[in-house]
């Protein structure tokens, strides 16, 4: 029976991050803010509309209370009485829905009332608003109003009118209608308008920054101009990005180049002892022996074999400490004694330097501890010291001294050698880097030795510098953060 082997779903394609455009975040930002200020403008516009439409019509409703008021006179005959003459009564003005009025003499009978009962009396001098039959009346009651009319020989005071008088909304709210209807339509004409005079300022605005991005788009490891356009560079707020850009940009380029260089001396430096072995090896294969030739052949292919291993080390070295650097492991290192390393480092060399007829002296102003690995300080120590008595003349001095203060320690190598020119200064810690001929491939070295030095030093959140000493000679300074012990009396190596 043959084996049914499961089916195999498709793995699903990662989705792809939607980005997000600048110009539509800023036109979207633009278009809502004045939709949001249109809007507070109609509702400011309706309620102040409205607040003029009740003002005016409370001083209308005022006003027929009143002439209706003055419609009330005495009989003619006697006794006289209180009449109201309804055929002077003006028109409503909606003939759907007429105005209703109440009158009556103040604390007495009433005069006359067209009044629905559905419709809840005025209660005061201000205006209310009820609802009858699902329309909005705007009523109001005035007391002690006089009767304008007038007879002699009244018995008593003359009587007092109360007047009650109500009149529908409908106008008022058809005009408050109307004002938003037009104040909405001017609003959108408006923001219509400034929509498209936004959309094409900031389209305008960011062309300058589409350039420069394309500019930017076309650098390339065959092409490193960058020619950011003069619009862009007159931006106010484009400015800073262009110094980063540029800065950004000279240190890439030098870093490639540095990069670049490093490779062609890495690959010359592994040509060297790899063609000699090659030349060796072809040579003993080329015509019979003996044991003495061919034991002289493998020994000077091992020598440089050691010296080809030597310099991997090295490089692999360099490539460790980096790393070392990024991922911030000196934070977690125990403290060591400067003055301690620098003694083991003059310890060691003292052999090379009694050979050469150098004099060492090791002056310890304030020792000093430094969160470090003990091997790497020396190795720093080291090639600074064995640098400084390589290239110094026999009978010379070579001085290391160490100081502390302020949090931080300063230890400086001098020699009376040749120096460099000022020209070589500036990159005599460079890989593989050798600018002065006295400092070549005779002495045994790579050109690696201040490389390490410095990423060691920087590795350790350290500086180190060089500077030409007078009359001859070089004087190298490492500064490094440290805790200062007491101090210490100098002491000769």
């Amino acid at each position: 029976m043959p084996e049914i082997q499961p089916e195999v779903q498709p793995a699903a394609r990662p989705r792809r991050a939607r980005t997000m455009s600048l110009s539509r975040q800023l036109i979207a930002g633009v278009l809502l803010t004045e939709l949001l200020l249109a809007s507070a403008l109609l509702v400011v516009l309706v309620l102040y509309t409205q607040r003029l439409l009740l003002s005016a019509f409370d001083s209308m409703l005022q006003e027929r209370a009143m002439a209706t008021a003055a419609l009330v006179r005495y009989s003619e005959k006697k006794p006289f009485q209180l009449v109201f003459d309804a055929t002077l009564q003006p028109p409503s003005p909606n003939r759907l829905h007429p105005d209703f009025y109440r009158v009556q003499e103040t604390g007495g009978p009433v005069i006359a009332a067209d009044w629905p009962a559905g419709l809840p009396p005025a209660t005061s001098r201000t205006p209310t608003v009820s609802t009858w039959h699902g329309v909005h009346y705007r009523s109001l009651r005035l007391t002690q109003l006089p009767v304008l009319d007038t007879e002699e020989n009244l018995p008593g005071p003359a009587p007092k009118l109360t007047v009650s008088y109500a009149s529908p909304m409908l106008s008022i709210e058809q005009r408050v209608l109307d004002a938003a209807i037009f104040a909405g339509a001017a609003g959108l004409l408006l923001l219509a308008a400034t929509g498209l005079l936004t959309i094409w300022g900031i389209r305008r605005g960011l062309a300058p920054l589409r350039r420069l991005a394309g500019q930017a788009a076309e650098i390339s490891a065959l092409n490193w101009e960058f020619r950011p356009p003069p619009a862009a560079r007159d931006t106010a707020e484009l400015a800073p990005l262009i110094a980063a850009l540029e800065s950004m940009l000279s240190r890439l380029h030098q870093s490639f180049l540095r990069q670049r260089e490093f490779l062609g001396n890495a690959a010359h430096e592994l040509k060297t002892p790899v063609a000699i072995m090659k030349s060796t090896l072809q040579s003993l294969l080329q015509r019979p022996r003996d044991n003495q030739a061919y034991r002289l052949g493998l020994e000077q292919s091992l020598e440089d074999l050691e010296r080809l291993q030597l310099l991997l080390d090295r490089m692999l070295r360099l490539e460790r400490i980096e790393q070392a650097a990024e991922s911030g492991a000196a934070s977690r290192l125990p403290e060591v004694s400067l003055a301690a390393g620098c003694a083991a480092a003059l310890e060691r060399l003292q052999e090379l330097a009694q050979a050469r007829q150098i004099e060492t002296k090791l002056v310890v102003k304030q020792d000093a501890l430094v969160r470090a690995e003990g091997d790497d300080l020396e190795l720093i120590w080291t090639n600074l010291i064995e640098n400084a008595v390589k290239y110094s003349p026999s009978g010379s001095r070579v001085e290391i001294r160490v100081e502390a203060a302020g949090g931080e320690a300063r230890i400086s190598v001098e020699d009376e050698g040749p120096g460099i020119a000022a020209a070589d200064l500036p990159r005599i810690f460079d890989r593989f880097y050798r600018g002065d001929p006295s400092r070549n491939r005779g002495t045994g070295g790579f050109g690696l030795g201040l490389a390490i030095v410095k990423s060691l030093v920087e590795a350790y959140r350290g500086k180190i510098r060089v500077e030409s000493r007078r009359p001859a000679g070089l004087r190298f300074i490492v500064e490094l953060p440290a805790h200062a012990l007491p101090e210490i009396v100098a002491a000769p190596a």
